[in-house]
């Protein structure tokens, strides 16, 4: 199975993502994780990613769409995968089309309101990449997976986010029509409601896809 997982920043992808990836069998690919591996081990596109990112701008389309076309020809992709946060445009869409073909897209939609608070409280693990949220740490600064230390990202503070935001909508957001026209779209809901509430609903529809 070969999907894509659209929603807003914040709206809860990578907790998703994780549940989807180890239910079905595929592998999880993040564009974000991509980067940011890049970005620690010093690489030359991790040095030219960082100067994007560190600005809350997006990575260009064609070193992105390079990376992910090449990432889907390792052999962990025989059996199906999971995009997370690619594609982001249309441009990005119709270039996978090129050497991809998707089963499904699973978007979550959810409130703007709540969008702001939940990356704004982010905090990530520097060493597995973990996320929480500071309503529920009570002060803990480790990381309960790998006790690695908890910080925020630069990206991840109001006005970056807000930058985020209207980017998503101006550049992302258009996807959904664009699949939704080839019949692929898979729409749910996001909200405060547990995770695995969400994720039992993508499971129904999902399931059906197999």
């Amino acid at each position: 199975m070969k999907l894509i997982l659209l929603g807003a920043p914040g709206a809860g992808k990578g907790t998703q993502a994780t549940k989807i990836a180890e239910r079905y069998g595929i592998v999880h690919i993040s564009t974000g994780d991509i980067f940011r591996a890049n970005i620690k081990n010093g690489t030359e596109i991790g040095l030219l990613a960082k100067s994007y990112t560190d600005s809350g701008k997006l990575v260009p389309d064609e070193v992105t769409v390079a990376i992910v076309k090449d990432r889907l020809t390792w052999d962990d992709c025989k059996n199906g995968y999971l995009l997370d946060g690619f594609p982001r445009n249309l441009y990005q869409a119709e270039a996978l089309d090129t050497f991809a073909n998707i089963d499904g897209v699973v978007n979550i939609n959810i409130d703007p309101n709540l969008l702001m608070d939940r990356l704004c409280g982010r905090r990530v693990c520097r060493e597995c990449g973990e996320s929480y949220h500071v309503s529920t740490l009570n002060g803990v600064t480790t990381c309960a997976r790998c006790g690695g230390e908890l910080y925020q990202r630069k990206d991840d503070n109001p006005e970056t986010v807000g930058e985020r935001l209207a980017v998503y909508n101006e550049q992302t957001a258009p996807l959904i029509d664009y699949y939704g026209k080839k019949g692929l779209i898979l729409n749910f809901t996001g909200s405060e409601a547990p995770a695995d509430v969400l994720f039992g609903e993508i499971v129904k529809v999902l399931d059906k896809l197999q």
